[in-house]
């Protein structure tokens, strides 16, 4: 096993989002131990995860005899029952794992979640559902929720904003939002300075206060 210092990683919970979690990390070339209760989903994953277990992530001593407590980050990738969630998480805070990580479905979930002390609590279905409804709803490209109430958008330039450079177009003072980097057709995404002159045919990254965000990327 390796050390601490290498950031292994389990992944407890092998549905959709463990499962993609869990390949990705090792794809990525972390040292991954995956657990899921459920042998078939184990065996029909066997080869393509660094280590995978059947065993019940509500036992302490199933957790302990898998070496859980020699990773420094866990995840808690269940979903559909609560209750092993919840308890699988306490069990990982009494095993004393430095970052764990948890799925919530609800928001009270996630906050029992965070009471027992898990360290971040995440909400796949609902932060791919709000990503998805701006990017249909709107002209953004892409969407991403950095914290409450801030947020990162990809979208073309408003025309009003075409041929002069940022540093002289009061951009914060009058949207709130700063333009970070800019990507020119054919061309890498560069940063963004006060000299850059946006064309019609760039896309641009934009970030500021989420409302913010989203009234700029509404602009012809």
């Amino acid at each position: 096993m390796a050390e601490k210092s290498s950031y292994p990683v389990v992944v407890i919970g092998l549905g959709r989002f463990g499962t993609a979690l869990a390949l990705e990390l090792t794809r990525r070339g972390t040292e991954v131990l995956a657990i899921d209760r459920r042998p078939k989903v184990v065996q029909g994953l066997a080869g393509q995860i660094t280590q995978i277990a059947t065993a019940d992530s509500t036992d302490m001593e199933a957790l302990r005899q898998l070496g859980v407590s020699d990773f420094y980050r866990a995840v808690v990738a269940i979903g559909g029952d609560l209750e092993a969630s919840i308890l699988t998480a306490s069990l990982l805070v009494e095993l004393e794992i430095n970052d764990i990580w948890a799925k919530a479905v609800t928001v009270q979930h996630g906050q029992i979640l965070r009471r027992i002390g898990a360290h971040h609590v995440v909400f796949p279905e609902h932060d791919m559902g709000e990503r998805v409804a701006h990017l249909v709803s709107g002209r953004m490209l892409d969407f991403m929720q950095v914290d409450e109430g801030f947020a990162l958008a990809k979208t073309h330039p408003p025309k009003e904003y075409v041929g002069i450079p940022l540093g002289s177009s009061n951009l914060r003072r009058k949207y709130g939002v700063t333009i970070v980097a800019v990507k020119s057709p054919d061309e890498r995404f560069t940063y963004a300075t006060a000299d850059t002159e946006l064309s019609y045919g760039d896309i641009i990254i934009v970030s500021g206060p989420t409302e913010d965000v989203e009234r700029f990327a509404e602009l012809p």
